[in-house]
């Protein structure tokens, strides 16, 4: 191991600090007050090496919200993009949040079933799309466009967003930071994409919180990245983080560990993270460098979240990269909960999952009473990151408790740190790679093969993916076992997304059954994870 550049001594006063953030309440109000503030400090870096600072920002948003205004996006209409992480989709949000429409950003990684799901739950009227990715090219849609008699219009791209002057002819920019300006798609349980509703207040309340905890951008040569899909709710919690504190990021495109490191080490990245996934790549990216040399010498910490952070990864990445692990908990309802801050020791960053933002209050029950101090129970939260529910609202009754708590779904302590510990999942779904995914939306797919007589499909640890995918099932009477590859095809044939595709099939002769005949997912997975010892050992 080679020791980090950084210290916890490096930091300072927090009142300091949160005294030189950004104070507007809108989006657009950030992006304007930062432009005046340092107008030649750099926000974007691409990978190629382009560079965009916050004034340009500021401009060239405003030029492309007046091109896309004469196109016929005015305030309030609803806007579905899918664009990858580039410069070009950063614009673009700062573009519709000053045309003051609603965005709803689809993840680029969704197959045609999930896409044009998230389209009809968000109701939009335009779709972009880039001209040099193959986006929304399904027939699907256009089957959506005849039902809706031409809604959404399909707007075509270029990776260099075109540009008009004449934004004397935009309409003022949004006042109000509680309308609804942010829809976001989370599979949840059943695997239909739900639209989730955000305001400006809900999202920059995250990011606040994520700077405050998290010191994001409070020593003067803070690089950080956004290596995952700027289509998350977390890639607009990023950037606003950024425009907040200050500081620049690179953009990559696409995540590959070998480029990203290099990517990484040009522009001497200090602040990295996204999920669990990406802490172990660049481990191993470490364990195949030249002994005693850093693959990332300006690198002091990670931080992320979408999925758990065993304490053997943060041991791995302290023990290999020579910095810690800030890991942090959220979800697309409620993006920030507990941020991780680096000043704490390394025995509370490895075993928790940050403390709650400011104006984010959480607590823990068990059967609609608080459990004791320290306890496990169900994790409930309320406060300022909550999402205004869902474009559905026939599911918030589920989502929110009697007196306004949403519940999350999840297990977890409040540790004599303050920190959240989160322990389990009530919820059946299985976190890959940061992506949630529903089994029971597999299942469903899967019932339909002609040589499957019972499925189950349920999550198993894995090193690299969190989680994977795999699909426990019986043979129906007189059929062959379906294979690996079989599974794989007749999935592909039903339009789901790649990252769903099992990758494990198990054939068993029966499946597991609790005391009323219901089929036992922890007991099929205890058995898996049993089978799997066994074979290691």
């Amino acid at each position: 191991m080679v020791a980090a550049t950084s210290s916890r001594a490096q930091y300072g006063s927090l009142t300091d600090f949160a005294a030189r953030l950004q104070p507007a309440e809108t989006f657009w109000g950030v992006v304007a007050g930062r432009a005046d503030t340092t107008p030649d400090g750099v926000l974007l870096i691409g990978d190629d090496g382009t560079k965009v600072t916050f004034a340009e920002y500021r401009d060239r948003s405003e030029r492309i919200a007046a091109s896309l205004a004469e196109q016929g996006i005015t305030p309030g209409s609803r806007v579905a993009w899918q664009l990858p992480t580039r410069i070009g989709s950063a614009l673009l949000i700062a573009a519709l949040a000053r045309i003051g429409a609603v965005q709803a950003p689809v993840i680029p990684l969704f197959g045609e079933r999930e896409t044009v799901a998230a389209l009809r739950t968000s109701r939009v009227d335009f779709v972009l799309v880039p001209q040099d990715w193959p986006g929304l090219a399904y027939d699907s849609l256009q089957q959506l466009r005849e039902d809706r008699q031409g809604s959404p219009e399909i707007i075509a791209l270029p990776r260099d967003l075109p540009e008009s002057g004449e934004v004397q002819s935009l309409a003022p920019p949004p006042e109000s930071p509680e309308e609804v300006r942010w829809i976001y798609f989370t599979s949840g349980t059943s695997g239909t994409p739900k639209g989730v509703q955000h305001t400006d207040s809900s999202i920059l309340a995250a990011a606040r919180g994520f700077v405050l905890n998290g010191r994001l951008g409070e020593l003067p040569d803070e690089v950080g990245s956004i290596p995952f899909p700027i289509t998350h709710v977390g890639g607009v919690v990023y950037l606003s983080s950024m425009l907040l504190s200050g500081f620049a990021s690179v953009l990559i495109e696409v995540f590959r560990p070998d480029t990203a490191t290099e990517i990484f080490r040009r522009h001497r990245v200090t602040l990295s993270g996204g999920s669990t996934v990406f802490y172990t790549m660049l481990v191993a990216q470490q364990r195949e460098a030249e002994p005693g040399t850093r693959v990332l010498p300006d690198l002091r910490l990670l931080k992320g979240g979408g999925a758990p952070c065993p304490p053997a990864v943060f041991a791995a990445v302290r023990s290999e990269l020579g910095i810690p692990v800030a890991h942090d908990y959220g979800m697309t309802e409620c993006p920030m909960i507990g941020v991780a801050s680096p000043l704490d020791s390394d025995d509370v960053l490895a075993e928790s999952d940050g403390r709650p933002v400011p104006g984010v209050e959480v607590r823990i029950m068990e059967n609609g009473v608080p459990v004791s101090p320290g306890a496990e129970g169900d994790v409930e939260v309320r406060g300022v990151t909550v999402c205004r529910g869902y474009t559905d609202p026939a599911l918030d009754a589920d989502a929110f408790t009697a007196d306004g708590w949403y519940r999350t779904g999840d297990r977890g302590r409040i540790r004599s740190s303050g920190c959240i510990e989160v322990t389990g999942r009530l919820k059946d779904v299985i976190i890959r790679k940061g992506e949630n995914i529903s089994p029971l939306e597999i299942e469903s797919l899967l019932s339909q093969h002609q040589a499957i007589d019972e499925v189950a499909v349920i999550g198993l640890p894995d090193i690299d993916r969190g989680e994977r995918v795999c699909a426990v099932l019986t043979v129906a009477s007189g059929q062959q076992a379906p294979s690996l590859a079989d599974i794989a095809d007749f999935l592909s044939k039903a339009g789901i997304m790649k990252q769903k595709i099992p990758e494990q099939v198990e054939v068993v002769s029966s499946m597991p059954r609790s005391g009323v005949g219901k089929l036992a997912k922890p007991a099929l997975r205890q058995q898996l994870l049993t089978k799997m010892e066994t074979s290691t050992s």
